[in-house]
C-alpha cells in the first residue's frame, strides 16, 4: 500500500496493477470543500482501492472518513460533523456504459486519456456526503422560540377549536 497519493494517475493502469492507496489529505488543501465548511481544520483519512469485479467491471472503492466543521442551521453555531464514505465507483469511459454498472456503483467517467486525480475524487465523495441542511444532533432551539409567547396563550384560549369558524361568521 502507498502512503504518499499522486496528483493525478492512469486510471486503467491502477486497475490492471489493482492498486491501493491510503494516507491524510488536510481539509485546508480542498478549496471546493473548504468554501462550503465554517472552518477547514482537520484531515481526511483515505483508503482508495483499484480492481475488477467478478464481471470485469474496473471499480475504485473509496473509503473516507472526515471531521467537517459546519454551520448548524438550529442554532447557528459551528459543529464538527464526522463523515464517513464508504462508496464503489465503477470506471466508465462513457455515459452509455453506466446502465451495464452493477447495482451498488456509482458511475465515475473516466477522461479518454485515462487520467484521473485522485484529490478530486475524494473531494467530490465528501462534497456529495455533506448534508443538505447541516443540524448538529445536540443543539437544542432557545426557549424563546420553543416556549409560546404569553399574548399567543390567551388569544387560544378564546377561539373555537373549528379553524373555519370565522369564515361561517362571515358567511352570514
Amino acid at each position: 500500500m502507498s502512503v504518499t497519493l499522486p496528483e493525478s494517475v492512469d486510471a486503467w493502469r491502477m486497475v490492471s496493477a489493482r492498486r491501493s492507496f491510503q494516507g491524510l489529505l488536510p481539509i485546508a488543501a480542498m478549496q471546493r470543500l473548504g468554501g462550503l465548511l465554517a472552518g477547514t481544520e482537520g484531515e481526511v483519512r483515505f483508503e482508495l482501492d483499484f480492481g475488477r469485479d467478478e464481471f470485469g467491471t474496473a471499480y475504485l472503492d473509496v473509503r473516507v472518513q472526515a471531521p467537517l466543521t459546519l454551520i448548524c442551521q438550529r442554532s447557528l453555531e459551528p459543529f464538527v460533523l464526522p463523515v464517513t464514505v464508504d462508496s464503489r465507483l465503477g470506471l466508465i469511459r462513457q455515459e452509455r456504459e453506466e446502465s451495464a454498472l452493477p447495482p451498488g456503483s456509482e458511475p465515475l467517467l473516466v477522461a479518454e486519456d485515462g487520467k484521473l486525480s485522485l484529490a478530486d475524487v475524494i473531494e467530490d465523495e465528501l462534497l456529495l456526503a455533506l448534508p443538505l441542511v447541516p443540524v448538529n444532533p445536540d443543539s437544542t432551539l432557545p426557549d424563546e422560540v420553543v416556549a409560546p409567547a404569553p399574548e399567543e396563550s390567551s388569544i387560544g384560549e378564546g377561539r373555537s377549536d373549528n379553524p373555519f369558524a370565522i369564515l361561517r361568521e362571515l358567511k352570514k
